[in-house]
């Protein structure tokens, strides 16, 4: 699959556009979460698409973290921000680490998963770095059930001498598939210099019953839970799966 843009020569937007304080209310859902699953302790994590870091940075104080990404760019960003958590290069789909942990977390670069394929390897990954009685908390951006399109999300973000709008249209090519498109376009205001970059991103989008069906069939037990509401509506819940 092809990579988008801000996660290669614009990774450096990312800290502006999705700055890692607002992941701090949804981080607490992901925090109690782990507790109320494997109870208090500092519980051995591993991220898999850690991305920029930025809900793993409300986390580390209270876990064993580790992290990677498929993204050169984006790890180097999460090591700046987490400088205490091991990161390594990797494919969620492909990754063997030979290490198991407590619970491994993916928050929305699960949604780089395009088919049914990707999901149930991914999933295997999860499982084969989890103890017995191990927790997988998924973050998906959308399912098809809550998904609905054409939409149009509009934001500002400053950071510094850096000001960035971002229009985000997000579409359905083709509903017969499980892949959505979202097309960015930055208007970047640098040292009173404007420019404007457009990135296009493909998502996967399932249904409920194919995450239910390809959790169980790798070995978990799966329940639900709400996350905070956001503006883009996006990003409702966990799926909270025990390994048996």
């Amino acid at each position: 699959m092809s990579q988008p843009r801000l996660y290669g020569e614009l990774a450096y937007l990312w800290p502006i556009i999705s700055p890692p304080g607002e992941f701090r209310a949804e981080a607490e859902v992901w925090l109690q979460t782990i507790m109320d699953k494997l109870g208090e302790g500092r519980h051995r994590i591993l991220e898999l698409g850690v991305g920029g870091g930025h809900n793993l940075s409300h986390l580390t104080q209270d876990f064993e973290a580790t992290a990677t990404d498929i993204s050169p760019d984006m790890l180097e960003l999460s090591q700046k921000l987490n400088p205490e958590v091991p990161h390594h290069l990797g494919d969620m789909r492909t990754l063997r680490l030979g290490e198991t942990f407590d619970a491994v977390l993916i928050h929305d670069a699960i949604s780089c998963m395009l088919t049914e394929a990707d999901l149930a390897a991914t999933f295997n990954t999860a499982k084969l770095h989890l103890r017995p009685g191990g927790l997988l908390i998924i973050a998906p951006e959308w399912v098809r059930e809550d998904f609905r399109a054409p939409m149009v999300l509009h934001w500002v973000r400053d950071q510094g001498d850096i000001q960035v709008t971002v229009q985000e249209f997000l579409h359905d090519p083709d509903t017969s598939d499980t892949q959505i498109e979202s097309v960015y376009t930055y208007t970047i205001v640098e040292n009173g210099q404007e420019r404007v970059e457009q990135d296009t991103h493909t998502t996967g989008l399932f249904p409920m019953a194919t995450w239910n069906r390809l959790l169980n069939e790798a070995g978990f037990q799966t329940e639900t839970v709400r996350l905070p509401d956001n503006e883009g509506g996006y990003g409702g819940f966990l799926f909270v799966a025990l390994l048996g």
